[in-house]
């Protein structure tokens, strides 16, 4: 088939949309499809779009609804779709009918929609490949935090918890990620002042970043709202424990018996939680535990199936289903 893929963010925005559009692409490529990516259609000729976000990218996918009824139309939503847009946005709640098929990243995901919406509904979690493990930078307890510095993510609930550890912790805490804003920038480079445990490297390769992750005894994922984080599929990828704020979007990918999680927004909590993981030998094992049982759900190979799976659905179909 030939396919039109719309993300909202290109290349160069270095996003998790743009990376799940990147793999999903390869994936469709590889089983022998025609896959053209863009940020905005522009009227070309496609069998069938898969577009991400259904608020931004809700123009591309109200056009080809429009000029092309009776073509396939799936979308993907994501963490600010999912938990904030749907909601209120009428060009977000639009792209939800118009779609044939919707797709969220995790098993919580599905929650969030009316029921009427369910039956189209997909679930197809993100992928890694595997990350060997590295050995320690040094005597410190390394924990990172990946993600560029914007509110949604709450960035800087990992400095403060920094400043709560005791005297004695050996606990590091670097945040890999471009600050979005010029506030954040200040806030982050005062913050590094401060607290001398919490470091801020900025944006670095991604190759240093995995790098980075092979090293690390912990991650932590501080998000107010997450539709299915590609870092926790990294962390997992590296065999690296997460500690996550207990937001639906989290428990869908780590599970409900997940034991990492500490209340959102909430530094002592988390300080308590990073606090046992590095002290409680029991309980840094049980959280490996966990993640390994959950990373068998985020295989690139079964996160490729389910993406070709969900499109095979349309291959020579003549009548398309109910969009609601």
């Amino acid at each position: 088939m030939h396919i039109v893929l719309i993300t909202p963010y290109g290349a160069e925005s270095k996003s998790g949309n743009w990376h799940t559009a990147a793999r999903w692409t390869a994936f469709l490529r590889e089983a022998g499809h025609q896959v053209d990516v863009a940020t905005v259609w522009n009227n070309e000729p496609a069998d069938l779009m898969i577009a991400l976000h259904a608020r931004r990218s809700a123009p591309s996918i109200h056009a080809f609804a429009a000029r092309h009824p009776d073509k396939p139309l799936i979308v993907m939503l994501t963490g600010t779709d999912l938990y904030r847009d749907i909601r209120h946005d009428a060009d977000a709640q639009t792209s939800l009918k118009l779609a044939h098929r919707l797709v969220v990243l995790q098993e919580k995901g599905v929650d969030e929609l009316a029921p009427e919406l369910a039956h189209k509904t997909r679930v197809i979690y993100q992928s890694a490949p595997d990350i060997p493990r590295q050995p320690p930078a040094g005597n410190t307890f390394d924990v990172l935090v990946i993600g560029h510095l914007r509110e949604e993510k709450d960035p800087f609930r990992a400095a403060l918890a920094a400043a709560l550890l005791p005297d004695q912790s050996r606990i590091r805490i670097t945040h890999l990620g471009r600050a979005l804003s010029a506030d954040m920038e200040e806030k982050a480079k005062a913050l590094q002042i401060q607290i001398p445990r919490w470091y801020w490297l900025g944006e670095i390769p991604h190759k240093d970043v995995i790098d980075h992750l092979a090293r690390a005894h912990l991650m932590i994922i501080s998000s107010l709202m997450e539709g299915g984080a590609n870092v926790i599929c990294e962390a997992l990828a590296a065999c690296v424990p997460v500690i996550a704020s207990d937001i639906p979007g989290n428990i869908g990918m780590l599970g409900e018996a997940y034991p990492g999680y500490y209340p959102v927004g909430d530094e002592r909590g988390l300080a308590q939680v990073l606090s046992k993981a590095e002290s409680d030998p029991d309980f840094y094992a049980e959280l490996i535990w966990h993640c390994r049982e959950r990373r068998v759900l985020m295989m690139p190979e079964r996160e490729a199936s389910s993406v070709r799976q969900l499109v095979i659905e349309f291959e020579g179909s003549r009548t398309l289903p109910e969009r609601i």
